[in-house]
């Protein structure tokens, strides 16, 4: 299995964005997350930010669009040429839903991803699997940086795993949250591949360096 280290440029200096994607320019995507002050209690950036950062990164970009109403503003993201966007089950309107959702995003040349809250239910959405590139299973509450790992997300990641499997997709499975040394190993061992790492790699020393380290540690866990 493929393992793929997304560092978040939400612990990166805001300051010098350009120069921040730099230092990860060995990562296999730049997580970009985008909040709105209202699915989350967080306002970070939006379309301008993100149509600057598509013209200077070294690597693609996996939007995490923590915004209400994705139905209405996640295709516009798409069209700025981004690799990925990734919106929220929970935040999409009563009048869409989250396949018509990721239908328009893939119809605009973007990967779809579906993001769930520790909260969620994976239920609801495994044999909608064929909808979706990735799905992400948030191990913290969507919304600030820095927080703990939650182990009790795992068995979520687990039954996704295994319908995944037994589908015969490729569909990536993706982790965010309390990402770090000691984490990683868990979160692979139970079946994740695309692992979101912001303070781990912005605040090391050597971006690079850690960015290995990770999928190392992954790949040891991976099966």
């Amino acid at each position: 299995m493929a393992v793929r280290i997304d560092p978040s440029i939400l612990a990166s200096d805001f300051a010098n964005l350009e120069s921040e994607l730099g230092r990860i320019a060995t990562a296999d995507l730049a997580h970009v997350d985008v909040m709105d002050n209202h699915f989350v209690p967080n306002l970070t950036l939006g379309l301008p930010v993100v149509e600057a950062l598509q013209r200077v990164t070294p690597v693609p970009l996996d939007l995490h669009l923590m915004i209400d109403a994705p139905e209405r503003w996640a295709p516009q993201y798409a069209e700025l040429g981004v690799y990925s966007v990734t919106f929220h089950a929970e935040a999409v309107g009563a009048d869409s839903d989250p396949v018509s959702v990721a239908r328009s995003l893939r119809a605009r040349g973007a990967r779809a991803g579906l993001a769930l809250k520790p909260g969620t239910s994976a239920e609801p959405y495994l044999e909608l699997l064929p909808e979706f590139d990735m799905v992400l299973v948030m191990t913290v509450e969507p919304g600030f940086g820095g927080q703990s790992f939650l182990e009790s997300t795992m068995p979520k990641l687990t039954q996704l795993s295994d319908a995944v499997k037994r589908s015969g997709l490729d569909v990536w499975l993706q982790v965010d949250g309390g990402i770090n040394d000691n984490t990683i190993g868990i979160a692979a061992a139970a079946g994740a591949d695309t692992f979101v790492a912001g303070s781990s790699v912005f605040g090391a020393e050597n971006a690079a360096a850690q960015i290995e380290r990770l999928r190392l540690l992954a790949g040891e866990h991976t099966h």
